[in-house]
């Protein structure tokens, strides 16, 4: 478990020692560790549910005591559980994505002579603790405590000082971002503003956007000033330039500074021992003067650290009990609560207190809106669970967010597929807002203009390649039913065309449905029949799914294993053909007579769970264990694999999620399997059911409360729905919610 959190871990004992398990409130059992490690890409920072600001410790720059060095490789987290050197506190930090940006505007307390390069101010630490909406830390180098905590939209830092002189640091320079440039402005003795680049997010060069910040501290510094890395400089401009090469101190400039690696320090000569000084910041990505806004609102004068900090554990204790469990044991609760607690952080919060938002792809342009503008729509993971979820339990918030993604197309004209902070990044592949909608409207949330999705989805449905965003290899999809390789990239190590169609399928699919209920029944035939393209790559000989050359020929040679553990392979995006070849949702009946009828199906699809062809970490066979359920008989297969998974990647330890975290896609496959039911088919309103974990589980639902029982441990041995015999592992969203109680009766054996 480690040293850092023995300290939170005892407290937590104690607790747990002295009252029941229905004592605790569900914060208590969230662990923000957990994911910090194996590439969880998640962190251990103070942030609320779905806000904007994420304040988190960075420890990943300048020190060869760090197992892992943003500098040294591809990396995409502020935070890893392992490494020693911590370089302050990052503002505005994702969580859960597979590559590096934000992570920025980096706060730093030191004591003795000011330092200002990273290299030597920054600290080992010890005694860490965190909790949903603080974090905090000892610095071992200068004996400061160091707290943080946040609103939506700003944070407040608490620094303890040991006494004599102290400095507060402002790093404008470093970050994780790939971006450079920044700008500050002295407003008074205690109050700074500026801006920071950020962008270049997953390989796009142009995908660049401001941040905004006002900072202020809470005490009049003896002395405060810039600082600028100054160029290398050679011959007699060397000479003249005592600070070539290095860090140039500014103490008698007081207008702004802009440059690539800046910043702005205040010292402090007169610390009494135990004295504490704060750093609050507002954040926009509108203006200066939307940060002061945010942060005059969201902070009210004279309102403490701790108050704030029990603000912001009041909202998640509000958004965790929406959900509540009963029985299982300590270790399996706190795995519940923590995975929800990750998926409750993206998307996240774009708008400021008075509306306003940088439109999307209008760089420099503003909108307002009436309700909340949200962003960061990692949508190829989140369409297959995270939204359901948010809908299911959360449906206000679903609502705000599709609205969003309406606006997205109004003010871009193309629906978002990884959206971040107003600009359309292109990561990954599909139409995923397609089934997410989708999925909303069909389960009753009805509260935005489907007419205006139904448009955007219609236009990235048929627009021809060349100007089509979103699918820009349509063409050969429409005219043969399938993309073959070398039409979206000739380097066949990078072609991923199995991939796209197979997102292709499954929005169409969606789409399909949605044609449906508006009574667009022609174009319902049309994409109805056009996701069912992927019988062309299915091979009799593998088994499996093959990609296609040119010719219409199969790929030869051919190995359905290659692509395994994320390395390249034609035809497939970070992962192998066993990863992707039941990845049909909307057809399984369809794929089950391609593969010579149930049994086979079944004994193949087995086998990928046996001989280790499985990724836990990989989406398109995250939903593989439910298909089992589809057949009579096969349930018990279900079950025992959920709960094997459950068991062996979902843990209270740093690494206890199976790689990156996906903005809370793995965690919410997590809550879900926990409480017995899972939306297997994104875009299809309906659930397969599974042994759920916990003895009992109530969950707020716009149609009231949703009561999930469990009698006894095994497997499933009878099913009761609103009291009534239930005798099908599969559900329909209105089904579900009707019934109100679902109660499982289970024993030891498999009812095979």
């Amino acid at each position: 478990m480690g040293a850092r959190r023995m300290l939170r871990t005892a407290a937590l004992a104690l607790l747990l020692g002295a009252a029941p398990a229905l004592a605790q409130t569900p914060a208590e059992y969230v662990d923000p560790f957990v994911g910090t490690t194996n590439f969880g890409t998640t962190n251990p920072g103070a942030v609320v549910p779905n806000g904007m600001m994420a304040v988190v410790p960075f420890n990943v720059m300048g020190s060869d005591l760090n197992r892992y060095d943003k500098d040294a490789r591809w990396w995409s987290t502020p935070y890893e559980y392992h490494n020693r050197f911590f370089t302050g506190f990052a503002h505005g930090a994702l969580s859960g994505v597979g590559c590096p940006d934000m992570g920025s505007l980096l706060t730093m307390a030191t004591t003795g002579e000011l330092e200002v390069d990273y290299r030597n101010y920054g600290s080992e630490y010890r005694d860490e603790e965190a909790s949903p909406g603080y974090y905090a830390v000892t610095l071992s180098k200068y004996g400061i405590r160091a707290e943080a905590t946040a609103t939506p939209r700003t944070s407040v830092e608490r620094y303890t000082f040991p006494g004599g002189e102290g400095h507060l640091l402002l790093n404008l320079g470093e970050g994780l971002t790939n971006e450079s440039g920044a700008m500050v402005r002295r407003v008074s003795a205690t109050e700074i503003e500026g801006m920071k680049l950020l962008g270049t997010f997953c390989y796009n060069p142009q995908k660049v956007f401001p941040v905004y910040f006002v900072l202020r501290v809470s005490k009049t510094p003896s002395a405060a000033g810039y600082w600028k890395k100054q160029r290398e400089m050679t011959g007699v401009e060397a000479e003249w330039t005592p600070d070539n090469g290095r860090y140039k101190l500014y103490t008698q400039y007081g207008r702004e500074l802009a440059g690539d690696d800046i910043g702005y320090w205040f010292t402090f000569d007169d610390l009494q021992a135990g004295e504490q000084i704060e750093v609050r910041m507002g954040i926009s990505y509108v203006s200066a003067e939307n940060a002061r806004r945010n942060l005059e609102a969201e902070q009210a004068d004279g309102e403490s650290f701790d108050a704030l900090r029990e603000a912001a554990l009041g909202r998640w204790n509000a958004d965790l009990g929406r959900i509540r469990v009963e029985g299982g044991t300590e270790a399996q609760r706190r795995v519940f609560y923590t995975a929800l607690y990750h998926t409750l952080i993206h998307p996240n919060l774009l708008s400021d207190v008075n509306g306003e938002y940088p439109l999307m792809e209008r760089s420099g342009e503003v909108g307002v809106t009436e309700g909340e503008r949200y962003t960061v729509f990692s949508l190829w993971d989140t369409y297959r669970n995270v939204h359901q979820l948010l809908t299911l339990v959360y449906p206000e918030r679903q609502v705000e967010m599709v609205r969003s993604m309406i606006d997205i197309y109004r003010e871009w004209g193309w629906m978002p597929r990884w959206e971040l902070y107003g600009r359309e990044t292109f990561t990954m592949e599909g139409d995923p807002a397609i089934p997410v909608i989708t999925d909303t409207w069909m389960k009753g949330l009805r509260d935005f203009d489907i007419e205006t999705a139904y448009e955007a989805f219609r236009k990235s449905a048929t627009t021809p390649g060349a100007q089509n965003l979103l699918r820009p290899d349509i063409d050969p999809y429409i005219e043969r039913g399938y993309i073959p390789l070398g039409f979206y990239a000739q380097d066949l190590a990078g072609d991923v065309s199995v991939s796209h169609a197979l997102e292709y399928y499954v929005a169409d699919a969606a789409l399909a449905r949605l044609a449906d209920s508006l009574g667009h029944r022609e174009d319902a035939r049309l994409f109805r029949d056009r996701a069912l393209g992927y019988r062309h790559y299915y091979d009799k000989e593998y088994g499996t799914l093959r990609p296609i050359l040119p010719d219409g020929s199969f790929l030869t040679p051919f190995d359905p294993k290659a692509g395994e553990n994320f390395s390249a392979a034609p035809g497939f995006h970070e992962g192998s053909s066993w990863n992707y070849t039941f990845y049909v949702p909307h057809d399984v009946e369809g794929l089950v007579r391609l593969m010579g009828g149930r049994k086979r199906f079944v004994e193949k699809l087995q086998m990928v769970f046996d001989e280790g062809l499985y990724d836990p970490a990989n989406e398109p066979d995250i939903a593989y264990a439910y298909l089992f359920s589809r057949f009579p008989g096969e349930a018990w297969r279900t079950q025992r694999e959920t709960r094997r998974l459950l068991e062996r990647y979902f843990t209270v330890e740093p690494d206890g999620i199976p790689g990156n975290d996906d903005t809370g896609t793995m965690s919410a496959w997590a809550v879900f399997t926990m409480l017995g039911f899972y939306p297997d088919c994104p875009g299809e309103a309906a659930y397969t059911l599974t042994a759920p974990t916990f003895d009992r589980a109530e969950i707020d639902t716009p149609q009231g409360t949703l009561t999930i029982e469990k009698h006894g441990e095994g497997y499933i041995r009878r099913m009761t729905l609103g009291g009534r015999p239930l005798s099908k592992y599969r559900l329909t969203h209105d089904e579900l919610l009707r019934g109100g109680t679902l109660t499982f009766e289970l024993n030891n054996e498999t009812n095979k």
